[in-house]
């Protein structure tokens, strides 16, 4: 399956109810997939490309406050459009599980910036996935709308073009249910004024040391043992794959820190740099780990990236400018 393709079938093993979008590639073949799916052809689930990416995010809280599981699909710089209901989602919180898938296109393919969701992510203080292969796409769609509905708010899943648009085999599991209707609890939970965003807020608030507990005992976030400490890596998503391509072809054996969840705890990171001289942060788009790692360590560290132009600040990664960042010459 295509990325994009795993994502749509992930969704309607869970129990997917509608998927709601706006054309963007590389988040397209999202919906499209969806809309030829004879499985959900046969659930009757609700498919609609909207007017635009507000809309498309508006609708899809609608479904999650009848109970239902909801996808809203979009690509980056969409995600400026939707951005309203987006922020103030993570606020209402959900009822039924919301997904919302966000694909970036770092060296703008088809696309008019280099904009990073996960940005987006942090703003409105939800949960972020990033998988790194087909497989884990799958999975962490499925995952998403548990953790969804286990605390109440919207999860973001952030892919990017490479991912979006190649192809691996794909593990199916078992197809669940689709969720009864059912109205919220807090029948005032979605209606955002003063009085009732102010409770919201701080409900939202009393949710982040959670988030974080859940980041460090998920398992997507995974410390990996190396025997030369000279150097310790953190891949975020789609770079973990460029490290390993790279790691086996100059047998390198350095300790990996690969991130797919976020917010990233403080406590796998330190483990991570106790065992290193130096950290290399791989992350595809902007350097928003990386630039955090100075308030989350406990020591001081030399932290190579985008910032300090081991890696170019604009595009994709590539294991040869993983190599070129590694001090391993390229010919």
């Amino acid at each position: 399956m295509l990325g994009d393709e795993a994502i749509g079938q992930g969704a309607l093993d869970a129990g997917l109810s509608g998927v709601y979008a706006y054309p963007g590639t590389p988040s397209t073949e999202i919906t499209e997939y969806i809309q030829r799916s004879g499985q959900a052809r046969e659930r009757n689930v609700h498919s609609r490309w909207s007017a635009n990416e507000k809309t498309a995010m508006e609708a899809g809280l609608g479904m999650s406050y009848a109970g239902k599981r909801a996808m809203v699909c979009m690509k980056h710089v969409g995600l400026n459009v939707a951005a309203d209901a987006f922020i103030n989602a993570g606020m209402t919180g959900v009822n039924g599980g919301l997904v919302v898938v966000s694909a970036d296109d770092p060296s703008m393919h088809s696309s008019q910036n280099e904009q990073d969701s996960r940005f987006y992510g942090k703003f409105a203080m939800i949960p972020v996935l990033e998988p790194a292969t087909q497989q884990e796409a799958y999975e962490m769609t499925r995952y998403g709308f548990e953790l969804s509905e286990r605390f109440g708010l919207p999860v973001m899943l952030r892919i990017t073009t490479r991912l979006a648009h190649s192809r691996s085999a794909v593990i199916r599991s078992e197809i669940l249910d689709e969720n009864k209707l059912r109205l919220p609890a807090d029948l005032k939970q979605f209606i955002l004024l003063p009085a009732m965003a102010r409770q919201r807020y701080k409900h939202l608030l009393s949710t982040q040391e959670k988030l974080e507990l859940e980041s460090l005992n998920s398992g997507l976030n995974r410390l990996e043992p190396g025997s030369d400490q000279r150097m310790g890596i953190i891949a975020c998503g789609l770079s973990y794959n460029y490290y390993r391509e790279v790691a086996v072809s100059e047998g390198l054996d350095f300790p990996v820190l690969k991130i797919s969840q976020y917010p990233v705890p403080a406590e796998l990171l330190n483990d991570l740099v106790k065992q290193v001289e130096k950290v290399l942060a791989l992350e595809e788009g902007a350097p928003l780990l990386e630039e955090s790692l100075g308030g989350i360590l406990e020591n001081a560290y030399q932290i190579g990236g985008r910032l300090n132009a081991l890696l170019p600040r604009d595009g994709e990664l590539n294991p040869m400018l993983v190599k070129n960042a590694l001090g391993i010459p390229v010919y």
